[in-house]
């Protein structure tokens, strides 16, 4: 899964290549995403390479496919509203405009949307407060992937478990308050997360 950093990295890439003609180093790199070593900016690199986003070879990055400026494939991506990152909320669907997201992200033959988060629940897993995540619609989950579940109408993006005869979903907050949330019927899946969009991208 392409995390936001990643996201972040790929963005700063296209556009200095953009801007520059070439590619940006690898020190360009770690002071663009503020990290500490050349190393962390080296392995955000392989891990593009990984997902055929760019091409890293000879120490010269260059981009794939249709991942310039100007032929980029996209898809238009409905921004629906909020969900609860922290407490089940009152579901509220609301079409607050399109924003086109890279086919790389999300992918054809799939149906995706945009929410926004609402909390903290989910900080230590990448997940902030006001942050703006792709969601793959689905009514079914595997266990241990995030999800937007709606229990008796409120909605709320949490780790989903089977435990049993009931289901969990369990935040990963640095706030202790969040709690697992036992639910033993009436959950629905609404959709599973794939990441959340740097304001880059947007």
């Amino acid at each position: 899964m392409l995390t936001q950093p990643d996201l972040r990295a790929l963005a700063f890439i296209k556009k200095t290549i953009r801007l520059t003609g070439e590619a940006p180093s690898m020190e360009e790199i770690r002071v663009a995403l503020d990290y500490k070593s050349k190393r962390s900016a080296w392995l955000i690199v392989h891990k593009l390479a990984r997902h055929d986003l760019i091409k890293y070879d000879n120490a010269q990055i260059t981009l794939l496919g249709d991942h310039t400026e100007v032929g980029e494939s996209t898809v238009p991506v409905p921004l629906i509203g909020s969900v609860a990152a922290g407490a089940p909320s009152l579901a509220e669907q609301r079409n607050e405009g399109v924003i086109r997201i890279s086919t790389q992200i999300a992918k054809p033959g799939r149906k995706h949307y945009l929410l926004r988060a609402d909390g903290n629940s989910m900080n230590e897993a990448g997940i902030q407060d006001g942050d703006l995540m792709l969601i793959r619609q689905e009514v079914t989950a595997r266990e241990g992937e995030i999800v937007v579940a709606l229990i008796d109408d409120e909605a709320t993006v949490k780790f989903f478990e089977r435990q049993g005869d009931h289901y969990l979903l369990r935040p990963k907050s640095s706030d202790t308050r969040h709690k697992p949330i036992i639910v033993h019927a009436d959950l629905r899946i609404q959709g599973v997360f794939v990441t959340v969009i740097p304001d880059v991208l947007t």
